[in-house]
C-alpha cells in the first residue's frame, strides 16, 4: 500500500430484505400535545384566514388535522397551500353528517389535548397558550373556555367578549349546568372557545348525532361529569356570525333543543338543578332566542351594507 493512501476497504454485502427494511421504516412523528380539529365543507370563502390564525399560535407544540368532508370547492387546495409540516389534511369519500365528521376529526386527532375550529372561525394568538396551561397544570379539569367575540362576514366585530357570564375562575359542573339553565341559552361558547381532553370525549361518547344543533354544549355537560370547568376572563376566540351558516338558517330548531336540554337537566339527578334554576330558564329561553335573532340580523344588515 503506498503512503498517504487508505486502506481499500472489502465490499459489504447486505441482504435485500434488510435494505427493504430500511428503506421502508415509516417515520414515527412525535405526538403533539394539542391537537386543533378543522371540519370543512365547501369553506372556501374563509378557510384560509382560519388556517392562519391557527398557525400564528404563540404555542407550538400543536398539530392542525383538516378533515374535508368531501367538498366541491377549493378546501382541499387551499388547505394544501401552506405547506406547513403541521397541517394534516384528511378527505372523506363521502359527505357525512355534521356529528359524523365532527367525531372523526378527533378519532384522526393524535394530541391527548383538543379544539375544534369551525372553517370560518378564528383564533386568539394566544389561545392555546392560555387554555394549554391550566390544563397541563390541574389533571382535574375537563373543561377549558374563555370569552368569544362576535364577527360578522368581514371579521369586523358586532358584539365584543361575549360569553361566560358568572362561569369565570373554576367551577363544578354542577355550578355550570345550573348557570346553563338560568341562562336559557349557551353562555359557555361553542367549539373555538372552549379545550377538551381526547380520553374524556370518548368516555362520553363525542358528539351526539341526534341533537346537531346543541351538540358543543350537550357535549360540554356531559365532560363535566368527568371534571372540574375552568372559564378565563380572556376573549381569545372569534365566531362568525355569517349569512349563509348553519346557526342562520336553523334558529328554530336550536331554540327546541335548547329547551329540550334544560328539561334534561332539570331532570338530571347528578346536576342537581333547583326548581328555581328550571323555571328561571324556562322564563329566559325566549330572551335567548331574541338575542340570537338579533345577532343574525345586524351581521344581514351589515353585509348588505358592504355589498352596496
Amino acid at each position: 500500500m503506498r503512503a498517504g493512501h487508505r486502506a481499500r476497504r472489502s465490499p459489504v454485502r447486505v441482504a435485500v430484505g434488510d435494505l427493504r427494511r430500511q428503506r421502508y421504516r415509516p417515520c414515527v412523528l412525535p405526538i403533539p400535545s394539542v391537537s386543533v380539529c378543522l371540519p370543512v365543507y365547501d369553506g372556501e370563502q374563509f378557510l384560509a384566514e382560519t388556517i392562519r390564525s391557527v398557525l400564528d399560535q404563540t404555542y407550538r407544540d400543536f398539530e392542525l388535522v383538516v378533515l374535508d368532508n368531501a367538498s366541491t370547492d377549493q378546501s382541499g387546495n387551499i388547505a394544501r397551500s401552506f405547506g406547513d409540516p403541521r397541517i394534516r389534511i384528511e378527505r372523506n369519500r363521502e359527505t357525512l353528517p355534521q356529528a359524523e365528521n365532527w367525531n372523526r376529526v378527533v378519532e384522526l386527532a393524535r394530541g391527548p389535548l383538543v379544539k375544534v375550529v369551525c372553517a370560518d372561525d378564528l383564533l386568539h394568538p394566544r389561545c392555546l397558550e392560555l387554555q394549554v396551561a391550566p390544563m397541563d397544570a390541574d389533571p382535574g379539569l375537563a373543561v377549558v373556555a374563555a370569552r368569544r367575540h362576535m364577527i360578522d362576514e368581514q371579521s369586523r366585530i358586532i358584539v365584543p367578549r361575549r360569553g361566560l357570564s358568572g362561569l369565570v375562575g373554576v367551577r363544578t359542573g354542577v355550578e355550570v349546568a345550573r348557570r346553563v339553565v338560568r341562562n336559557g341559552s349557551n353562555p359557555i361558547g361553542e367549539s373555538n372557545n372552549v379545550l377538551f381532553r381526547r380520553d374524556d370525549f370518548f368516555t362520553v361518547g363525542g358528539w351526539k348525532t341526534d341533537r346537531p344543533y346543541i351538540m358543543d354544549l350537550d357535549l360540554w355537560l356531559r365532560l363535566l361529569q368527568l371534571g372540574d370547568f375552568l372559564g378565563l376572563p380572556e376573549t381569545l376566540a372569534a365566531f362568525r356570525i355569517a349569512r349563509d351558516s348553519v346557526s342562520s338558517h336553523n334558529e328554530e330548531k336550536i331554540y327546541e333543543q335548547q329547551r329540550m336540554l334544560i328539561e334534561e337537566l332539570g331532570d338530571s339527578p347528578y346536576f342537581q338543578v333547583r326548581g328555581l334554576d328550571l323555571a328561571l330558564g324556562r322564563m329566559l329561553a325566549p330572551a335567548g332566542r331574541a338575542r340570537r335573532r338579533a345577532l343574525y340580523t345586524i351581521s344581514k344588515v351589515a353585509s348588505r351594507g358592504e355589498a352596496a
